[in-house]
Formats: structure tokens, C-alpha cells, sequence
């Protein structure tokens, strides 16, 4: 089984991933710690925040891990906010027949009325170098992740009134 986790930055993702890590068992490939080892590593010059070009790189590489985790029979977690909401049009049946996907949505009431919360859980799981967060900015991201995730018929976990990430891959 695959489960994949994408998303706004902020929303839970490496949180949500740890849980079903620690829950199943399952390796985990965390796109933010690909894209540094690329970066640091010297393969490729693109910059830590030119996130268009970050998401097809990222994502070409991501895809290929998934058909080799599939082919081996492996399970695997991968979440980042490199994950396109049309990743179904990446794979054939055989692949997507072993993958699970959800996409964690902050709502633009919830980050208006907890928007200190966002930023205190920030490092809950990693710790953020400069994380200079903007509610505007996490607004606009997450109303466009839940905006290509109604567009693709994807699913989504909206998170609206209260902090909660009860999802499961069965």
C-alpha cells in the first residue's frame, strides 16, 4: 500500500504521516527532506523557494519511487505539498489500484481563529529554520490546494473548527 499526504505547508502533514508511521509500521519519504538532499548535494540548482519548479522535479523523482515501492510490494508513506492533485493521471491501474491519497485543508476560518496554534505547532515534528509564516499567504495556499482538490475529485481532510486528523488508509 501507498499513502499519499499532500497539502499546504502547516496543515499536518509530517504530523499525520508520523501517526500512520508509528501506527503501520510503513517506511516514509518526506518530499521536504528529498528536496534538500538534492539541493544540498549539489544535483540540482534550483532554489529552496521556487516552488514551480521544485513541484515537477520533486514530483518526477517522488513518482518513480512509488512504482518501485509498488513493484517490490513495499508499503511506503510519502507526503509533501509536491504531490499534484492529478497524480492519478501519473500512474496506470495497476499502480493506483495500491495507492491512497489524501490532502489536509485548513479552512479560512479555522486559520483566522487559530492562526497563533498554526504557528506554535510548527515544529512539532521538524524544526523550521526562518519559518516566518503569513496568514494571508496560508490562506491563499490552502484555498487553492481545496480548490484543486474539488477540480480533481480527490480527497480531503477539511480541518474547520477544531484541530483534528482522523483519517486511516483502510
Amino acid at each position: 500500500m501507498i499513502v499519499l499526504i499532500g497539502g499546504a505547508s502547516h496543515t499536518g502533514k509530517t504530523l499525520l504521516a508520523d501517526r500512520l508511521v508509528k501506527k503501520y509500521g510503513y517506511a516514509c519519504v518526506l518530499q521536504d527532506l528529498l528536496k534538500m538532499g538534492l539541493i544540498r548535494s549539489g544535483n540540482t540548482d534550483i532554489d529552496v523557494c521556487d516552488t514551480d519548479a521544485l513541484r515537477p522535479y520533486l514530483w518526477n523523482i517522488t513518482k518513480e519511487i512509488v512504482k518501485t515501492a509498488v513493484e517490490n510490494g513495499q508499503n511506503l508513506i510519502v507526503e509533501g505539498c509536491y504531490i499534484p492533485m492529478n497524480y492519478r493521471e501519473y500512474f496506470s491501474r495497476r499502480y493506483l489500484d495500491q495507492i491512497r491519497f489524501v490532502c489536509l485543508v485548513m479552512s479560512e476560518q479555522y486559520l483566522r481563529n487559530h492562526f497563533d496554534d498554526v504557528k506554535a505547532h510548527a515544529n512539532d515534528i521538524e524544526r523550521r529554520m526562518d519559518d516566518d509564516v503569513e496568514l494571508e499567504r496560508l490562506i491563499r495556499c490552502n484555498n487553492y490546494f481545496l480548490a484543486r482538490c474539488r477540480e480533481c475529485n480527490v480527497p480531503y481532510l477539511l480541518i474547520d473548527e477544531k484541530y483534528c486528523l482522523d483519517w486511516d488508509i483502510e
